[in-house]
């Protein structure tokens, strides 16, 4: 078994596309292989700043030989058909054989390719694997060649066992060698295997493998920041992002100047991240942001990093000199007197400007934090300030700390703390991992500016469609979903029904993980009343506890038992049977101890059901399962007395609207 080595050598590729090409280049190359009849043990792709790797392990020496049987269309078809046939099987039709069908006699095609050397093949599907790969943003970087890709190509590995393979693609001719470092390393570097190729570059400093990038950059962050007695503060998205922009990361550790330590936080650290890609770093004694930051270089320098050092800090000065700019000057403006400027912003051509919509979230807010015991008159000045942060100079140029802006403003007005608080926590949950907000206010206006997005958009027709939802109404759903059962509010959603089966969606979403069943969320929505989440919840766990018993197991089975026959006979019957079961007609055992058992689950289902008390009304449905079992064992539904049949199937019916008392039951897989 041989190997397969692929690497493309170019100019420096946007660490956001790198992961993606080389997932899309493992599977196009995995797809074509398939296709051809390869086998192969491994197969694993590499990204980094300058190249996408492969290498493809267990590989034949030699195409499998191919006998494939195509089918064509019928003899008496149209000639063009025939003709169509003939020319996508390259064969004449003498060589075509006749079979006979259930759908009559049918031309067939008997294609027998003997198997090729693999590097033949491979000299075949590299070129066309590369030119399908597919990037966000691309270019075209020779005059008279069509061939677009992500940046310029400067040089292509492919080798077979350790030989090129040779093919072209946009003007360049597979080899065998590549370069190391654009910096510290010089010539170029000759492969013919994969452990030789990673060998070489990690000579030449170049990491290859994301991965080992990403801990090298962790472990370097974490122990500069030891030194200074400092610890890092983690960011993943960073990590991922500069793994991809350096192929031999050296961490080094810059200040901050004094100056600029008495702006937020929040500001520094979203400036570092966004501008310059650095770390910040925490006392981990106070768990305030330390005046230092950690930047992770692509070089090794003679001075150890002190003019890499010197220059990040003068480039960060500027950026925080802007920043702090931004901060002094919004703090001269009120949050309440942004207000009027909301007025000129559009939220939506359907829905109006942000200024409308504060107004409905205000009033919106007041009357949920009526319902849950919060302050209405804090709620509605909370509410009515959440969006004026977008007026601001930080918002503007830091969009991700709308909310975060608006509290430190509002405490700078000498607002209410709670009202503060609010500002900054009503946009969350912004993800399924993500904190809910905490104080009745803030909980109040969360769900008043997501109920108000939802709404406003069903009903402006913004519905999500398939994996399409421009506004974030799937994540608005589900924050609110988390809000209401984390924290048990009893709050009626009084919501349009489109909108409310939507819920019941993102409600199946939520609970999955919990192992909730989808089917029984159906079955207790289906019975109405599914706006209270929180009883719905409650009522969906208990009935899947049940059903995990051996009780509830054999009730499930008898119910569609029973409506089973149900559907078989109202149909014939033309008529549906309501259960009104008549005492006197009943004759069996059997019948008369079913009746029974209904006539008391029916009583005792309904108050326990009232009472919330979910646990109890399952066990008043686990009394029925031995009546159930003892009817289908030792009762003639269809009796030839047509007075008993029909009594008896208004038995039957009478069991089926004691359980949909609960949940419809149709609804139950099993």
């Amino acid at each position: 078994m041989s190997e397969l080595l692929l690497e493309l050598f170019s100019e420096e590729i946007p660490a956001r596309m790198q992961q993606g090409a080389a997932r899309d280049l493992e599977r196009l190359l995995v797809g074509a292989l398939t296709d051809r009849g390869f086998l192969f043990e491994g197969i694993k792709a590499f990204a980094g700043p300058r190249r996408l790797t492969l290498v493809v392990s267990g590989l034949p020496a030699q195409q499998r030989d191919v006998r494939e049987e195509l089918k064509g269309p019928r003899t008496d078809a149209p000639a063009a058909a025939l003709e169509g046939f003939l020319k996508k099987t390259g064969l004449t039709k003498d060589q075509l054989k006749v079979e006979t069908t259930p759908k009559g006699e049918v031309y067939m095609a008997v294609i027998e390719r003997a198997g090729r050397e693999t590097k033949e093949v491979l000299a075949e599907i590299l070129p066309e694997a590369i030119a399908k790969l597919s990037w966000p943003k691309s270019m075209r970087w020779r005059p008279s060649d069509p061939v677009r890709w992500v940046r310029p190509l400067h040089s292509i590995i492919a080798t077979f066992d350790g030989e090129v393979v040779p093919f072209g693609f946009a003007g360049i001719q597979s080899g065998s060698t590549t370069k190391g470092h654009r910096f510290l390393s010089s010539g170029t570097i000759t492969v013919r295997r994969f452990e030789d190729y990673e060998t070489a570059l990690k000579k030449a400093h170049v990491i290859l493998d994301a991965e080992e990038r990403k801990a090298t950059i962790f472990e370097g962050v974490k122990s500069a920041a030891f030194v200074h007695g400092l610890e890092m503060i983690p960011d993943e998205g960073l990590l991922n992002e500069v793994a991809g922009l350096a192929e031999w990361p050296v961490v080094l550790v810059g200040s901050i100047q004094q100056e600029f330590m008495d702006v937020p936080a929040e500001i520094l650290q979203t400036s570092m991240r966004t501008h310059q890609k650095y770390f910040s770093l925490r006392d981990p004694k106070t768990g305030k942001m330390a005046n230092r930051f950690a930047v992770i270089a692509n070089m090794v320098a003679e001075d150890g990093g002190k003019e890499i050092v010197a220059g990040n800090e003068r480039v960060l000065r500027a950026r925080l000199s802007d920043a702090k700019f931004f901060w002094d000057e919004d703090r001269k403006m009120k949050l309440a007197d942004r207000l009027p400027a909301l007025k000129g912003m559009v939220f939506h051509a359907k829905l109006g400007t942000q200024f409308e919509r504060v107004e409905r979230i205000a009033k919106l807010a007041g009357e949920i934090a009526a319902k849950i015991g919060a302050d209405a008159a804090k709620a509605e000045r909370a509410a009515r300030l959440a969006k004026a942060d977008l007026t601001s100079g930080v918002v503007g140029e830091f969009p991700e700390l709308q909310g975060v802006m608006g509290r430190y403003y509002a405490l700078h007005d000498k607002e209410d703390a709670d009202t503060a608080d609010a500002i900054r926590e009503h946009y969350k949950p912004v993800g399924p991992s993500d904190a809910l907000p905490t104080g009745k206010i803030a909980i109040a206006v969360a769900l008043a500016d997501k109920l108000d997005q939802l709404i406003g958009f069903f009903a402006a027709g913004e519905k999500p469609t398939g994996s399409g939802d421009p506004f974030a109404l799937r994540r608005a759903a589900l924050g609110v979903i988390r809000i209401l059962i984390e924290n048990k509010l009893r709050l009626a959603l009084q919501i349009p029904d489109d909108l409310l089966v939507f819920f019941a969606d993102r409600l199946k979403v939520a609970l999955k993980e919990k192992g909730v069943r989808h089917d029984l969320i159906d079955a207790v929505f289906a019975l109405g009343h599914g706006d209270d989440l929180v009883r719905l919840v409650a009522r969906v766990e208990a009935l899947q506890a049940f059903l995990k018993s051996d009780d509830g197991a054999n009730l499930l089975a008898g119910y569609k038992r029973a409506a089973n026959i149900l559907k078989v006979e109202e149909k014939k019957d033309a008529k549906t049977y309501i259960s009104e079961v008549s005492e006197a007609l009943l004759a069996a055992p059997a019948e008369k101890n079913l009746y029974t058992a209904l006539s008391q689950a029916k009583g005792g289902i309904a108050p326990t059901l009232g009472n919330e008390d979910f646990a109890q009304a399952m066990r008043q449905m686990a009394a029925l399962r031995g009546p159930v079992d003892a009817f289908f064992d030792g009762v003639k539904v269809n009796d030839e007395n047509p007075k008993l049949r029909e009594n008896r199937l208004n038995l039957l019916a009478s069991l089926r609207a004691a359980l949909h008392q609960v949940a419809d039951f149709s609804k139950i897989e099993g």
